[in-house]
């Protein structure tokens, strides 16, 4: 008995060994193709869905809603949004307003500890901030500044071909001084600037409403560009871009100027341009901007040889056209940038129709038609929709309205605080699908592998949707003209 225990004992020892290569074996099988396959389709990686919405009722105003969570994928639901981090397509410079002269002059007369706190919460990234990353500014006046000038007006009959005059002392008292404070808090801020004049002496007829560029002062007039470009950088602030004309078929504006497509392309090409690289300013040319009725204009100057080398791209409004306007340019010059520059809200208009359009074309409709930005107009407003010039816009509704010590956030502030306090500059539009008469949507990918998908709710009634992402998904309700942006991290099964 005991040498048959001995060596069954033995038997034992020896079988050991296989009996752990082939359990190991097992285990491991079931922790490579077959684990990744069971994650896949039977285990959700739970990655934790943050949101925040604005109903068109204004009972929800970029607030924060209960977390999500994606789970695996299963079910069917007609309105499908299918994610694909993976289809990437144009980079994001940014989202913010255009900073009128009105705006900083609005701004600057509050207090510094108030002015500061707003500031704050439009120019950093946080929990009660919006993350604004692009301002456009006028070179000189615009239609919502408190009255005319350019930086080198001289007394009539006479001109300044040296360009002796040329200052922006009148910028040094509020845009100036507000740009350094923003700057402070946001340096890489990108500052696109357009003139909506050229000084009265350089145009045909001597005014600040229409007429046109005399063409005996274009070369002058492009180092009035590189004198202001050198004059801002002298402050501290850098012109990341610059367009020749705002709404250059616009001539009746106050200030405005007529300028067609082959007399800007000509500016362009030998003007501009030339000037630029003479005195070694890297700021982006971008041509056009003006309303999307007229893609034939950038078309025309991004087809001159000549001009084509000079041109990063082109930029558009909206108050006329559509916004499959920026495609058609895209297809036709696909190495070449798109821009959305300006779009207002309207003091008769409506929170929840404004919200519902402006988010439809611009915060999705235009970076779906490759645009790199989306800025409303404009910042802010007093309470009779000042500051402007005699003529210019009286029914611009800022962003902010600001009277005395109030600031009131108005339609725009929530349109475009939805895309820029979570899609960050550097970010990339990737891959979804919309769905026409129903949920409209956008989706990005931030440099830190974040995601952001900004829906809108077109229809008539509640919509109930999936977004799907990889193998995994989550479905949610959202409130007929309602705006949501969901955020979440982590990679794509």
């Amino acid at each position: 008995m005991k040498t048959n225990y001995k060596l069954k004992l033995l038997a034992v020892l020896l079988m050991l060994p296989v009996f752990l290569y082939f359990s190991c074996k097992k285990d491991l099988s079931n922790t490579s193709d077959k684990g990744v396959s069971n994650k896949t389709i039977g285990r959700a990686a739970n990655e934790v869905v943050n949101l925040w919405v604005t109903s068109g009722d204004q009972s929800k105003l970029l607030k924060q809603q209960p977390s999500i969570n994606f789970a695996a994928d299963a079910g069917t639901n007609k309105t499908t949004v299918t994610v694909d981090e993976n289809t990437t397509y144009q980079g994001i410079d940014g989202f913010g307003y255009c900073l009128t002269g009105g705006s900083a002059t609005l701004i600057n007369q509050l207090s510094s500890a108030q002015g500061d706190s707003l500031l704050h919460e439009l120019f950093l990234t946080g929990t009660n901030q919006i993350g604004v990353s692009y301002l456009r500014i006028s070179m000189g006046a615009s239609d919502l500044s408190a009255s005319d000038f350019t930086y080198d007006e001289v007394p009539a009959g006479q001109t300044d071909l040296s360009l002796t005059n040329f200052s922006i002392s009148q910028e040094l008292t509020d845009l100036v001084p507000l740009l350094k404070r923003i700057i402070a808090l946001n340096p890489a801020i990108k500052i696109i600037a357009t003139p909506w004049t050229p000084p009265t002496w350089m145009k045909s007829n001597k005014s600040f409403i229409g007429g046109r560029l005399n063409t005996a002062y274009y070369d002058v007039y492009a180092k009035y560009f590189v004198k202001y470009i050198q004059a801002m950088k002298a402050q501290g602030i850098t012109i990341d871009a610059v367009t020749p004309q705002n709404e250059p078929l616009n001539p009746n504006n106050n200030p405005s100027l007529l300028m067609y497509a082959g007399e800007e392309t000509n500016f362009i090409k030998n003007n501009l341009g030339p000037q630029f690289q003479t005195n070694s300013i890297t700021t982006k040319i971008i041509a056009y901007d003006h309303n999307c009725d007229h893609p034939d204009y950038p078309d025309s100057v991004l087809a001159d040889a000549n001009a084509n080398p000079y041109v990063n791209g082109s930029a558009f409004h909206l108050y006329s056209g559509a916004i499959t306007a920026l495609s058609t340019v895209h297809t036709n010059y696909p190495t070449k940038s798109l821009y959305f520059t300006e779009q207002y809200t309207s003091s008769t208009g409506s929170f929840s129709g404004d919200l519902s359009w402006h988010v439809n074309n611009l915060i999705i409709g235009a970076p779906r038609n490759w645009s790199r930005n989306v800025l409303e107009w404009n910042l802010a407003s007093d309470p009779n929709y000042g500051p402007h010039t005699s003529g210019g816009c009286t029914t611009c509704k800022g962003a902010l309205t600001i009277g005395g010590t109030s600031i009131t956030r108005n339609v725009s502030y929530y349109i475009i605080a939805h895309a820029s306090k979570f899609v960050s500059p550097g970010a990339v539009r990737i891959s979804s699908n919309t769905f026409s008469g129903g949920i409209q949507d956008v989706a990005f990918k931030n440099a830190d592998g974040s995601k952001v998908v900004i829906a809108l709710n077109t229809g008539h009634t509640s919509q109930t949707f999936k977004l799907k992402w990889g193998s995994e998904s989550f479905s949610y309700t959202l409130p007929v003209g309602s705006v949501v942006s969901f955020k979440w991290s982590g990679t794509q099964l």
